[in-house]
Order: structure tokens, then sequence, then C-alpha cells
């Protein structure tokens, strides 16, 4: 029995950085022995154990080839003679594909590499290449590729690694992805450093117009250059996300932030570069994608806010106290008061991530998102009035049926009076 150190952390070694969850393979093993030594049986498809000990996962060494379509059309082999590069060899990228030899504890020194598809010589070149053309027969690591595009964010794609990629696209291979993978892998890359490099890998090969054709045909599409420098929809929200990650926030938020203006697909040619009711089908085109790739509750509904009201929230100083109260209640403030912090923070990548063509922040652009100090300060004065003491004086009076918009018009003079106090 032999075990190597395999995958992920053996790259983020060679990278410099910091240790991973570390995977290993064990070669020249059976399932019985391996039981004999206390690991625990975890794997369904094929065998994969925990360490009695530390928990890591060990795999026997195995094989796979294509039995079907989609990515779980695999057939699996696994016996002691099978050798460590014929496991390394079914792994997708070089970069993945390297090995350290473990020796009770301890793991050889990085010039002890095993690398017999020139890993190393790809982490140094800082390309993604793939190992074999078996990386062509599972459709997953299209958006495994594109994710790891956006987490290492200095690496190229190898052309002939897009070739098979546009194979798998061609062939129909991504359309045969269940929904759950693929928002694992969307999702898992929005949490990147800089996920538009995600959506520049799917594009370049074709999937995202398969995935999402709501997001692919954004790019192309014309926006008002006072407005927006970059002009291109597309270009506009890949800059919105990738604003959205530098400022570490959340998946919801980051969701919200790639899906706010897929309505601008949409916009009849005539009006253009004009946008008129772009929000309305904005929620429509969430609605159909969070259904697709089964969105969990929390980004759907933050989403679904986003695209509906950020251009009034944008605006939110230039409308009247009972049009901003009734903006506010349709985001349900004062009971989801947190994820209102979570639109604006949508908000701000909107409109603060606003790029010319040379990179640069446009003039307009503040380190003071201004909507969402007026925002916060409207909800601060919808909070400060007492509804039950509204709805006593009202039934005092003899009018409860006055309750409701007695409460509001409180609401509303509290908002009024919050913006006439100084600053």
């Amino acid at each position: 029995m032999k075990i190597y150190q395999v995958g992920g952390s053996v790259r983020d070694k060679l990278l410099g950085l910091p240790a991973s969850d570390r995977d290993y393979v064990v070669v020249g093993a059976t399932v019985d022995e391996m039981l004999a030594a206390k690991f625990q049986p975890v794997g369904k498809d094929f065998p994969v154990f925990l360490h009695p000990k530390t928990k890591e996962e060990y795999a026997l060494a195995r094989t796979e080839r294509k039995s079907g379509r989609g990515y779980t059309g695999f057939a699996f082999h696994a016996s002691p003679e099978v050798t460590l590069e014929d496991d390394l060899r079914r792994r997708d990228l070089t970069i993945n594909a390297m090995a350290l030899a473990v020796h009770g504890e301890l793991i050889d020194p990085v010039d002890k590499l095993v690398d017999p598809f020139g890993g190393a010589r790809d982490v140094e070149a800082k390309v993604f290449r793939h190992v074999s053309d078996a990386f062509a027969e599972d459709p997953l690591r299209v958006l495994r590729l594109a994710r790891f595009a956006a987490r290492f964010t200095d690496f190229t794609v190898a052309a002939e690694t897009l070739l098979l990629c546009k194979k798998l696209v061609n062939d129909g291979e991504t359309a045969e992805l269940v929904a759950e993978r693929v928002w694992q892998e969307i999702s898992r890359g929005l949490m990147e450093k800089k996920p538009s490099r995600m959506f520049d890998v799917l594009r370049s090969c074709g999937a995202l117009a398969v995935l999402a054709p709501e997001i692919d045909r954004l790019w192309g599409v014309p926006q008002k250059a006072q407005w927006h420098p970059e002009i291109d929809t597309g270009i506009h929200v890949m800059q919105v996300i990738d604003y959205a990650a530098a400022k570490g926030w959340p998946l919801a938020t980051r969701f919200a932030a790639l899906t706010h203006d897929l309505g601008k697909g949409l916009t009849p040619v005539d009006i253009l570069p004009a946008h008129h009711g772009h929000e309305a089908r904005s929620v429509q085109l969430v609605a159909e994608l969070c259904e697709r790739w089964r969105v969990p509750r929390d980004c759907n509904e933050l989403a679904t806010h986003v695209a509906a009201e950020h251009g009034n929230l944008g605006k939110i100083a230039e409308l009247r106290p009972a049009t901003v109260h009734d903006l506010l209640m349709r985001c349900d403030v004062l009971r989801r008061p947190e994820r209102f912090a979570q639109m604006l923070d949508a908000c701000e990548a909107d409109k603060c991530s606003r790029v010319g063509a040379a990179g640069e922040l446009s003039a307009d652009a503040s380190p003071v998102f201004q909507p969402r100090i007026d925002a916060m300060a409207a909800l601060a004065a919808m909070q400060s009035v007492d509804a039950g003491a509204v709805a006593a004086t009202m039934i005092a009076a003899g009018k409860p049926e006055r309750i409701a918009d007695a409460v509001r018009e409180a609401r509303i003079d509290a908002i009024r009076l919050a913006a006439r106090a100084p600053v």
C-alpha cells in the first residue's frame, strides 16, 4: 500500500498558498485492507474512506470511462492494479494532477513531486491545461475550469483546452448538466476573487449561452454613456460583480449584482440606448433563471428585490417622502432590515463600479454612496414611529378604520422631517 497527497493541496503548495483541505490516493490496496486499517467508508460510487484519526479523505486509485451523457455517465474501476499515473490521468487539469508521497505523517519535499503530466510547468507558466482528451467526457469540467479562472486571476486557458470546452458545448453535453451542479459551481465561482473571469471563460466557449442566455445576451447591448462610461451592458455587469467581490459581500449580494440588469437584454432596439421598463423585465428573467438553477430562496428574494428597485433606490434623494415610504415598504424594510442593507450593497456596486475605457472610476464615483445614507435615514425615521401609539389614538378617537392610513401618514411625516434635518 502506497499513499499520496493529490489534487488542489499539492497545487496550492507549489503556488505558496495557505494549506487547503488535503486529499489522498491509496495505491495497491483493497477495500478490505482499508477497512482492516480502521478507515471509515463514505464513498457511494467509488471507494472513498475517512482516516480514523484525521478524518481526511483517502480514495483508492481508480480509473473511469464514459458510459453515458452528462457528468454522471461514468463507470469507475478501483483495484490494486491501478497505478498512481492511471489515477492522475483521469483528472481535469495538469495543475490538479500532481502528487506527493506520504511517509507516515510526513510529506516529501516538493522536489520529490510526482508530476507525469507537467503540472508544475503549467503552474509556473500560469496555464490551465487539460490532462488528456478525457477532459471532454465530463461537461462539469467546463464550469470547474471557469471557476478556477475566477480564483487564479493571473492564469490563462490553453488554446487546446478551450477547444475541448467548445466541443462539449457543441455536442450538447453542457445542456445535460443538472441544475444543482450548475448552481454549485456558479455560486462557488461568484465567491472567488474575480467572478467576471468565470463568465469570460463560459462565454468564450459558448457555455454561457446554453446555461444562462439571460446573462449571455447582455454583451453588445449599449447603455447611455452619461450613466455608463463602459457603455456595454455585459461589461457593466461584470464590473458590478467584481466590485461586490472586492468588498467581500456574501453570495446573495453577488448574485443580485449579477442579475440586476437582466431585462436590458430584452430592451426594444428602437429605444436603445435607453432602457425604459427594464426593471420589470429583469424581475421576470430573475424568476426564470432562479427556477432553472434551483437558486436558494435567500439569493432569489434578494435578486428579485434588487432587480425591481435598484433604479428607484439609486435616485432616492429625488423622490417625495410618500414615494420613499412606499418604496421602502415594498422592500419590506420593517421586517427585513438586514436584507434591505444587502439591497443597498448591490445598489452601491451598480453605481460605484462604473469605470471608463482606461479602467478608472468615473468622475462622479464617490467613496460615499449617498443613496445608502438617504435610504437608511428614511428607514430610521419610519422605525421611530410608534405604530401602537398611533393605533391607540385612532381607537380613542373612534376611528379604528383610519389606523393604517394614520400610521402611513406618521411615517411619511417622519421621513419628511428627517430629510430636512441638517447633516
